[in-house]
């Protein structure tokens, strides 16, 4: 067997619980080496220009069933352009914040889209798992729901 060309950070099972420190958010994330870029579930989105700054204000939440959704306003960063699983194409506001999983922190750039229909409220995807492992049959590694 080839050796791995860098030093793993962690261990990451197929669910880990996140933290988005700016947003007090806590959830649940797929993490999903198929994907690219990252995706937080967010409603809602409106770019707004102040003095001359860009933002992007949106509505979320954490995903449990009792939560309330809240409205964030965040430096509008990027916009790019989405293949989902399904193929369809779509443009959408990118948002960079700090991540903290387990002891680790880092940025991290989140495209915001509606994941209402989806298990999980985030999706980490490759661009924010540089030198991660992932164990797919393992979830949260790094700490309990």
């Amino acid at each position: 067997m080839t050796p791995l060309p860098y030093e793993p950070r962690a261990i990451l099972g197929r669910r880990e619980m996140v933290e988005l420190p700016e947003l007090a958010l806590r959830l649940a994330c797929k993490i999903d080496t198929g994907a690219r870029t990252s995706a937080l579930h967010a409603e809602r989105i409106e770019l707004i220009e102040d003095n001359g700054d860009q933002w992007v204000e949106f509505d979320t939440w954490t995903g449990d069933d009792g939560s309330a959704r809240r409205r964030f306003r965040m430096p509008f960063y990027d916009r790019r352009r989405v293949r989902s699983s399904n193929g369809h194409i779509t443009w959408r506001h990118v948002i960079r914040t700090p991540m903290e999983l387990g002891e680790m922190c880092w940025d991290i750039e989140l495209t915001l889209v509606d994941r209402s229909r989806m298990r999980h409220p985030m999706l980490l995807g490759r661009r924010a798992m540089r030198r991660m492992l992932v164990a797919p049959g393992a979830s949260f590694l790094h700490g309990a729901p």
